[in-house]
């Protein structure tokens, strides 16, 4: 994949966020914090008979942590909870360099921060979302 295309990518979630803002009637919302860079956002869904029906976040961080967390809730909002962890699975293992074409393609445009493996200090930028929608989750 071509850097421009994956910047063009990140620049278009970043800049004209989908689902940057506050969901009414959240039945689950948790405080993501990245304190190395000091990305910070307040991720909300609203889930209805184990469909995540709706999702947004609110914060700020870098442009990786924000097309991520967007990325994310375009992939989850309409999906059960199960089949989120499942994407959220995938996506992980793909940050840390363990994944197949098939799964990558499961993650549709999220697949563009693979590249994002190769940069350490921007791990924990492109997951953040994806841990706190685990947490959030998993403590139910």
């Amino acid at each position: 994949m071509s850097n421009t295309f994956y910047n063009e990518i990140i620049t278009d979630h970043n800049v004209h966020p989908v689902h940057k803002h506050d969901i009414e009637g959240a039945n689950f919302t948790l405080e993501g914090v990245n304190p190395s860079c000091g990305d910070d956002i307040i991720l909300s869904l609203k889930v209805e008979d184990g469909i995540i029906t709706d999702g947004g976040y609110t914060g700020d961080g870098c442009a990786i942590s924000q097309a991520s967390a967007d990325m994310m809730l375009d992939l989850v909002i309409g999906r059960t909870k199960d089949e989120a962890l499942a994407l959220s699975e995938i996506f992980i293992r793909m940050i840390t360099g363990e994944i197949t074409d098939d799964e990558r393609e499961k993650l549709e445009e999220a697949g563009v921060l693979q590249d994002v493996s190769h940069m350490p200090a921007r791990v924990k930028c492109a997951v953040l979302g994806w841990h706190t929608m685990d947490e959030m989750l998993n403590e139910e």
